[in-house]
């Protein structure tokens, strides 16, 4: 094995996204949980949206599955996340909790033959990495456009204010630009004397 695959196992191995498989076996039937907390090194999701943010902990709850052709892994991901409402620019906070089933392929097998890496993810030296599938999850279970509530106002265009907080008779007049000129030379008609 060359010095560079070495570095990069052992690099793999330090990380908390990766799983050792040896302890389950090839036996198709056999399988483990595995529980683990893993800190974020960097935010998870769809960052200047919403997303985890670094040193945030995600909890990992698996149960792996030996089977004919790789390791099944199927359980849950959950992480508090962060953002800011599209439309009024609030503050959000939640935690999205994410399904995962995933089939890692083992090495020669008829799936890792006959499918692109892309489309089913191998096992590398009896190890899965769970981060690229969590990531993958948690970007698809975020929402595109975050909102406060489902229906917040935004912010009024004029003066950008929240129209939640501002009172129902809020407006500001508009003056159509063709009488804008007129209306400076007159001055505003409310601070003359009415007519008798």
């Amino acid at each position: 094995m060359s010095e560079n695959r070495q570095a990069t196992t052992r690099n793999a191995a330090a990380s908390p996204w990766v799983l050792d498989t040896r302890e389950l076996g090839r036996r198709p039937g056999s399988s483990r949980a595995v529980h683990r907390e893993v800190t974020l090194e960097s935010p998870l999701g769809i960052e200047d949206v919403i997303a985890a943010p670094r040193g945030a902990v995600v909890d990992v709850d698996v149960l792996l599955e030996s089977v004919v052709e790789g390791v099944l892994v199927s359980g849950t991901a959950s992480a508090p996340v962060e953002g800011s409402c599209a439309r009024c620019l609030d503050p959000l906070s939640s935690r999205v909790e994410i399904d995962l089933t995933e089939l890692f392929a083992y090495p020669h097998s008829a799936t890792e033959e006959t499918t692109d890496e892309d489309e089913v993810p191998r096992l590398v030296d009896d190890r899965i990495d769970l981060e690229p599938v969590v990531r993958d999850a948690v970007v698809l279970a975020l929402p595109q456009v975050p909102l406060c509530t489902p229906d917040c106002a935004g912010l009024c265009p004029g003066c950008g204010g929240k129209w939640a907080d501002l009172g129902p008779d809020h407006g500001h007049e508009k003056i159509d630009p063709r009488w804008a000129a007129l209306q400076e030379r007159l001055g505003d008609s409310s601070d003359r004397p009415e007519e008798k």
